[in-house]
């Protein structure tokens, strides 16, 4: 019988025989560990970096309740804690010397790991990103008459300007550092599917990208829409396109986040039947 407490390993697959059915019992609300698993798995150690990362899952009473997984840039994942376990798990980290650049995870959560972090280390947690999760419940298509043109899944001869428009939704959100050419392989856009809309021109005026499917989940990110094309309904109509496609192929859960201080977006969003999940957060260790 395996004892209660913090598990740790750098084994990937050793995880997932261990903790991989709690992984995927609630996909939404996991969807950031089992796309990082996964891409873990399949790319192997070089996906984030030569540094090997920590997996950890928290048993308790012959069950899985949690796990975390610390990547080569010292940032750690979490899935949702209470509070008590989430500063224990804090404390615990300090007492094995691990150093960590950061925190990621539903925001209670990733409060309470931020400020026990705080107590026993002196660093002090900057909130860097709040984002809102969102699952799709019934899908709906906009009241108002769809903008002109189609979608297109885009391919190999779009790449340099699906690079440029990460580049420039990376900038648009705040996030760094930024994505280019040489950046591209190593970014979290690089296994992603993307999806065009097309004016009737035939000239793309936004995209959305998926992940690929895991445990029946399927994530939207990112959706974007350059600046002077924005309020004619394309971000609409492709996000629709893309969930409805996820939908066909069998996804139970199609996800996506949201930043909350955008009105405009979480409204688009609640319109074609997307549900808040919860609202994450990310710190930053200074």
């Amino acid at each position: 019988m395996r004892s209660d407490g913090w598990h740790l390993t750098e084994d990937v697959d050793h995880l997932l025989a261990r903790a991989g059915d709690f992984l995927r019992s609630r996909p939404a609300l996991h969807t950031m560990p089992l796309t990082v698993i996964e891409r873990l798995r399949t790319r192997g150690a070089d996906a984030y970096g030569a540094e090997a990362t920590v997996f950890g899952r928290l048993e308790r009473a012959g069950g899985v309740r949690a796990v975390f997984y610390r990547l080569p840039s010292h940032r750690l994942g979490l899935t949702p804690l209470t509070p008590e376990h989430a500063g224990a798990l804090a404390a615990h980290l300090v007492d094995l010397g691990h150093s960590l650049s950061g925190v990621t995870a539903d925001h209670d959560t990733a409060t309470a790991f931020a400020e026990t972090w705080q107590r026993q280390t002196g660093t002090t947690p900057r909130l860097s990103t709040r984002i809102r999760l969102y699952r799709l419940g019934t899908l709906t298509t906009p009241k108002q008459t769809p903008p002109e043109g189609r979608s297109r899944v885009a391919g190999a001869q779009d790449h340099e300007q699906i690079v440029r428009w990460c580049g420039e939704f990376m900038d648009a959100v705040g996030e760094t550092p930024s994505v280019d050419a040489e950046s591209w392989a190593g970014s979290r856009f690089a296994d992603k599917h993307f999806t065009f809309w097309e004016a009737p021109d035939g000239i793309p005026v936004s995209m959305a990208a998926v992940t690929s499917m895991t445990a029946d989940m399927v994530r939207v990110d990112p959706v974007y829409t350059p600046a002077h094309l924005r309020g004619r309904g394309y971000a609409g109509a492709v996000t629709v396109d893309v969930s409805r496609a996820a939908l066909a192929a069998g996804a139970t859960d199609v996800v996506l986040f949201a930043d909350p201080a955008n009105p405009t977006s979480n409204a688009l969003y609640q319109r074609l039947g997307y549900v808040r999940v919860n609202d994450w957060a990310a710190y930053d260790f200074s």
